[in-house]
């Protein structure tokens, strides 16, 4: 099924963890309309970009977000956040700043451990931006490189 015209609910649902532990991955019919949301999202960031996102994660099922470690509330769960880079474009951080200054509307934009971008949509979107270096410090508000100094 095709979402949008770049990505389709294979892309948005694929994981490499479900696939070697043997989850069903596949998202009830209720969550359709959320990736729908998410993967319009996507398209307006790899239209701003330039460039192709490389999607390592979409939606989870609780199941396989369990799995790899993700909190309870997440909004991969309700297939509304996709973690991405665009190597074609440039570092990660460099994508959030782009997301942060465009007028692409998202819940979070989230720069995750300095390797991808989380980006969630939501029907009232936040626009909040966070940066997560290591889960000891936890999220801070806004963009930090590594060296912590605040980017954006």
């Amino acid at each position: 099924m095709q979402l949008t015209e770049n990505f389709s609910l294979a892309l948005l649902m694929r994981s490499e963890t479900a696939a070697r532990k043997g989850i069903d991955n596949t998202p009830p019919a209720e969550i359709i309309g959320n990736l729908q949301q998410l993967a319009k999202a996507l398209e307006a960031v790899q239209a701003l970009l330039g460039t192709p996102l490389d999607i390592s994660s979409g939606y989870r099922c609780v199941e396989l977000n369990r799995a790899v470690g993700g909190t309870a509330d997440s909004q991969h769960v309700q297939g509304l956040a996709a973690d991405f880079v665009s190597p074609a474009f440039g570092p990660p951080i460099e994508i959030a700043v782009a997301i942060q200054n465009s007028a692409i509307g998202f819940d979070q934009c989230i720069l995750e451990y300095g390797r991808w971008v989380h980006l969630s949509v939501s029907a009232t979107p936040r626009g909040r931006v966070l940066t997560i270096h290591n889960s000891r410090e936890g999220y801070l508000a806004g963009l930090w490189d590594a060296q912590g100094n605040k980017v954006a």
